[in-house]
């Protein structure tokens, strides 16, 4: 079965509910490929009538919100142990080096951290549970969470599926290009987020090397 058959089998709630779930499990801190998912179904969405944009920007937004207050209530619930915790079990992800990234973002920034964070791939594990655990007060959260979820979710969908409409006839010949096109443009935003991991991990052997050398 060629590939543009299939794709047309695929039901609707199916792509919704997908889109949904993994964007709400990666906001709430599991390491998922969110955005790579929405991309994906964005095109899907350009070359499937059948495929409302509409609809699935919606569900990446609740999705995306649903799963940073998710998040947020369990980071504050659990504190920094919850961060050691993560740091034993996920180190690629929640290692040092990420935490620290992610607070010198925080204090950077407030409580826009949240926001900003919806746009940056590794940054966006952390937004939620990392607001909880450093007693971000909820309101600023909320208006931070909602209007990072929508814009990020919505604006994506839209610029994708603008983009793929324009796009259509050359994806619908070569459909698996533009899935391995999203799957480039999520590898490439691990690699600069893996970079900035890097110097973050610098900055702070700097800053600690000093009160070594002290202590001696």
């Amino acid at each position: 079965m060629h590939i543009q058959e299939w794709l047309e089998t695929v039901p609707a709630v199916s792509v919704y509910l997908l889109v949904g779930v993994v964007i709400g499990l990666e906001s709430l801190g599991i390491p998922l490929p969110g955005e790579i998912v929405l991309v994906s179904a964005s095109i899907l969405a350009a070359t499937q009538d059948h495929i409302n944009p509409l609809v699935l920007g919606a569900c990446a937004s609740i999705g995306a919100i649903l799963g940073d207050s998710v998040g947020y209530l369990i980071g504050r619930k659990g504190g920094q142990p919850l961060l050691h915790w993560a740091g034993r079990k996920f180190p690629k992800h929640f290692g040092p080096d990420h935490v620290a990234m992610a607070e010198a973002k925080f204090d950077k920034w407030g409580m826009w951290a949240v926001f900003f964070g919806r746009f940056i791939a590794l940054l966006r594990i952390f937004a939620g549970p990392l607001a909880g655990v450093l007693r971000m007060p909820y309101w600023k959260f909320l208006i931070a969470n909602v209007l990072g979820g929508i814009i990020w979710a919505g604006g994506t969908t839209a610029l994708v599926y603008s983009v793929g409409i324009v796009a259509e006839p050359w994806l619908k010949r070569f459909s698996w290009w533009g899935l391995g096109a999203a799957a480039l443009f999520g590898i490439g935003s691990f690699l600069v987020m893996k970079r900035r991991v890097k110097k973050a991990a610098a900055a702070r052997e700097a800053k600690e090397t000093p009160v070594a050398a002290t202590a001696d």
